[in-house]
């Protein structure tokens, strides 16, 4: 099965909704730990999604479950949910997939487990983003009790889960975005619950991502033994030329909303177990994480430039992976959605958040093409790590940031439109 929809991604509308035996959606805790113990690594959905669409359904979601195939790459479950059919619409969006735990020994606890320990909740998901998602639909289900069942005239929130933000990214946010452009679907802003913050929850707002790169030099030379250098030749010492030509001068020097890029080499290799033989090869891996001043296109031309400039006799390849990640740029300062969430962050935690751009990609490349995006979430100090975790206080904070953030989003813009 290959680059195809599943049949699971009709409509589950016209229904009258079910209650939810599952679990109460309104309860952060109680959801981020029964998303933890499904133990959803990527590209496993285990139950996550399942458990999700159930509780939006009982809410009177319309729900679609979405399984994306490509070649060479596995399939992967995605959820979309939609309550409303006006405007304007908030799109909110996250992941359940989680890394592999690692060495299950240097845990304290059972990493699937959502083990509670002295107000701390423990698991892999708990900070990246399991708890994020369930935030979001815990303030989303305490907004929705508190309109008119009649009154539909303040737009629309759909949700967009999946099941493969923390590997290729292939078969997940991107798909369902043309799978639901296709469908008429349209968004006003997009809030994405990724841990943004630092020390405490709010301080900070990602408006912005810096782009994401990755290639591979490999010098060819011609084995021999050491001994008579000249019946062989060296590629070592012309990769090491390569690497310096790379790294002799900056990229650039940042720029208003992003540090310098930086080039990273991550690995230099010869697949040589003997001290005795000249190798045939050499190679080495880098990454570029890059801002606003290159797009993946002049960043490529740049370091082929570069390397251009060493002359040598051996023959060497660039090869640049096809997994790439576009800089994500930032809403201009102005913008009515930036003003919401900081004027939300400001009245719930009495803190002005910090508008940021910095660490790695997220799937927020793939939302800005169709709507304006920001990230705001729980402290990631402990994602992707041993023991992750998040204080219980914490989900009942961002849970009632988010529903502040929804109160003023759908307020405003009524208002506006009036």
């Amino acid at each position: 099965m290959t680059n195809n929809v599943s049949a699971r991604d009709e409509l589950h509308g016209g229904k009258k909704p079910q209650k939810s035996n599952a679990i109460d959606g309104r309860n952060p805790l109680a959801l981020t730990q029964k998303l933890i113990q499904c133990p959803s690594i990527t590209p496993l959905e285990a139950g996550a999604l399942s458990l999700l669409e159930d509780i939006l359904k009982s809410a009177g979601f319309q729900t679609n479950r979405l399984v994306f195939s490509s070649p060479n790459t596995p399939d992967v479950d995605n959820l979309y949910a939609r309550i409303g059919t006006g405007d304007p619409v908030l799109l909110l969006a996250g992941h359940t997939d989680v890394v592999p735990p690692g060495d299950l020994s240097l845990w304290d606890h059972n990493p699937f487990s959502g083990h509670i320990e002295d107000g701390i909740l423990y698991g892999r998901g708990a900070c990246d983003m399991k708890s994020g998602v369930a935030c979001m639909i815990a303030a989303t289900l305490r907004w929705l009790e508190k309109r008119s069942p009649q009154d539909t005239s303040w737009g629309s929130i759909a949700f967009l889960i999946t099941g493969d933000e923390e590997a290729e990214a292939i078969n997940g946010t991107q798909r369902v975005l043309t799978w639901a452009h296709e469908h008429g679907q349209r968004f006003d802003a997009c809030l994405v619950g990724e841990p943004s913050s630092v020390s405490q929850v709010g301080d900070r707002i990602k408006v912005g991502r810096r782009g994401s790169l990755s290639g591979t030099i490999t010098v060819h030379g011609q084995q021999g033994h050491v001994a008579y250098p000249h019946r062989a030749k060296n590629p070592i010492p012309v990769l090491a030329e390569l690497i310096l030509s790379l790294l002799h001068t900056p990229l650039d020097s940042g720029s208003t909303y992003f540090e310098p890029s930086n080039l990273e080499f991550t690995s230099v290799d010869v697949g040589n177990q003997a001290s005795n033989v000249i190798p045939a090869a050499a190679k080495t891996l880098f990454n570029v994480r890059f801002n606003d001043q290159w797009t993946v296109k002049s960043l490529q031309e740049e370091i082929a430039k570069r390397l251009g400039h060493v002359k040598t006799s051996l023959s060497y390849t660039l090869d640049f992976s096809p997994h790439v990640a576009d800089v994500f740029v930032p809403l201009a300062s102005s913008s009515p959605f930036i003003d919401q969430m900081v004027q939300a962050v400001i009245t719930k935690t009495a803190r002005t958040p910090e508008l940021s751009t910095n660490g790695g990609t997220s799937d927020a490349r793939f939302i800005k093409n169709y709507c304006p995006v920001m990230e705001l979430g729980l402290c990631g100090d402990t994602m992707h790590k041993v023991n992750e975790r998040v204080p219980l206080e914490d989900l009942e904070t961002l849970t009632g940031l988010y529903e502040h953030i929804l109160h003023i989003f759908f307020t405003e813009r009524k208002e506006n439109r009036s």
